[in-house]
C-alpha cells in the first residue's frame, strides 16, 4: 500500500509539472500586430509581439525575463533575427528585408513592438504579405493594417487558414497590378476547370456556321457575366453546394440534347448556352471571392477576370472548333459517330461530377 501510494504522489506531481510548463508557454492573447505604412519612397512597418511567442523563437526558458529592459536590450539581435525570418513581404515579387529602427517594451501588454523600414524607389503595384507571423501556435492570428498616405486602407487578419494578403496600392502601377493579376487568374481558372471546358466544347461538338458558333460562345459570355457580376458585388450569392452541382447538369444536358439533335431540327444550342451561363457565372464568382478582391478596384479586378475567362474560352473555341470542322470535311462518314461518342463523354463526365458533387463533396 506504501508503495502504491508513493507512485501516485510521484504521477501527481509529475502532472503538476507538465501543467505547470504548459502555463509558462500558453497565453491567452495568441496574437501578433503588423502595421503597414506605405510611402513614396520607403515602407514602414511595425511589429507587436507578446513575450511567450518571442521566447519561443529565441529559445528562452522564462518568457517574463523579456521584461526587464536589461534582458530585453541583450536579446535584441536573437528577436530582430528571429522576426525577420518570419516577416515574409514581397514588393512587385522582389522580397522585402526590414532595417530595424526601433524596440519598445509594453509591460501592461506583455508585448514588445519593433520598427524598422525598407527603401524602394516607388511604391510598388502590389504587396504581398505572408502570414501569420508565428505559426509554431496553430491559434495565432496576425492583425494587419495598411496605410498609405497616412490614411488606414485596409484591415485584415492572417491566419492558419489565410496564409497570405496581397494589397494592390492605389497608384497607377496598382492598377496595371491589379488588370494583369487578375486577367491571368481568369485565364487560369478556365484551364484548370474540366467541367467548363467540357461544357464549351459540347456546344461545339454538332458543328456549325461560324456566324451560329459565335451566337452560342456570345450567349454564354453575356449570361455568366451577369451573373458573375451580380454574385461578385454580393446582390446575388447562391452557395457552391447548389451551383457546383447544377454546373455538372448542365454539362449533362448538353451531351443529351445533342444526343438526341436531328437533321433539321431546331437548334437549341444558343438557349442551352444562355441559360446554363448563369449558372456557371455564379462557379466563376466563387473563385473570384475565394481569389480576394481589392476593394480600391473592384470594378478593374472583376473586368479583369471576366475579360481572362473570355480569353480562355477564346483559345478553347480557337483549338476545338477548327478541329470538329476538320475531322467533319476529312472522314464526313465517321463525324456523325464522333458526334455520338463525345456527346457519350460529355454526357457520362457530366452525370459523374454531379453525383460526386450532390453526395461526396464536402463543399
Amino acid at each position: 500500500m506504501k508503495g502504491r501510494r508513493v507512485a501516485w504522489v510521484v504521477l501527481a506531481s509529475l502532472l503538476l509539472m507538465a501543467v505547470g510548463a504548459v502555463e509558462v508557454w500558453a497565453h491567452d492573447q495568441p496574437y501578433s500586430w503588423l502595421d503597414l505604412r506605405l510611402g513614396p519612397d520607403r515602407l514602414e512597418g511595425r511589429v507587436t509581439a507578446h513575450i511567450v511567442d518571442l521566447a519561443h523563437e529565441c529559445g528562452l526558458a522564462s518568457p517574463d525575463s523579456l521584461l526587464d529592459p536589461g534582458a530585453l536590450a541583450r536579446h535584441e539581435p536573437a528577436l530582430r533575427a528571429a522576426l525577420a525570418s518570419r516577416l515574409l513581404l514581397m514588393a512587385d515579387g522582389r522580397l522585402l528585408r526590414p532595417e530595424w529602427t526601433g524596440m519598445e517594451l509594453l509591460p501592461p501588454r506583455k508585448s514588445v513592438a519593433f520598427t524598422w523600414r525598407t527603401p524602394w524607389a516607388r511604391p510598388p503595384g502590389v504587396l504581398r504579405v505572408d502570414g501569420p507571423l508565428f505559426p509554431y501556435d496553430p491559434q495565432h492570428e496576425t492583425y494587419l493594417n495598411v496605410y498609405e498616405s497616412g490614411t488606414l486602407r485596409r484591415q485584415d487578419l492572417l491566419t492558419h487558414a489565410r496564409t497570405r494578403y496581397d494589397h494592390f496600392t492605389g497608384g497607377r502601377q496598382g492598377l496595371l497590378a491589379v488588370l494583369s493579376t487578375f486577367l491571368l487568374a481568369g485565364i487560369h481558372h478556365i484551364f484548370i476547370g474540366p467541367d467548363h471546358i467540357l461544357f464549351i466544347v459540347g456546344l461545339l461538338l454538332l458543328g456549325g456556321s461560324p456566324r451560329r458558333l459565335l451566337k452560342i460562345v456570345t450567349a454564354f459570355t453575356l449570361a455568366h457575366s451577369v451573373t458573375l457580376a451580380l454574385a461578385t458585388l454580393g446582390v446575388v450569392t447562391p452557395p457552391p453546394r447548389i451551383v457546383e452541382p447544377l454546373i455538372a447538369l448542365s454539362i449533362v444536358a448538353v451531351g443529351i440534347g445533342n444526343l438526341r439533335a436531328r437533321p433539321g431540327a431546331p437548334d437549341a444550342r444558343t438557349w442551352a448556352a444562355l441559360g446554363f451561363g448563369f449558372i456557371h457565372g455564379f462557379g466563376f464568382a466563387s473563385v473570384l471571392r475565394d481569389f480576394g478582391l481589392p476593394r480600391q478596384a473592384l470594378g478593374a479586378s472583376l473586368f479583369a477576370f471576366n475579360a481572362g475567362v473570355e480569353v480562355g474560352q477564346a483559345c478553347i473555341v480557337g483549338v476545338a472548333a477548327p478541329l470538329l470542322a476538320g475531322i467533319r470535311a476529312w472522314t464526313p462518314r465517321q463525324a456523325p459517330r464522333v458526334v455520338s461518342v463525345g456527346s457519350l463523354g460529355v454526357t457520362l463526365a457530366g452525370g459523374y461530377w454531379f453525383v460526386e458533387r450532390l453526395f461526396f463533396s464536402g463543399r
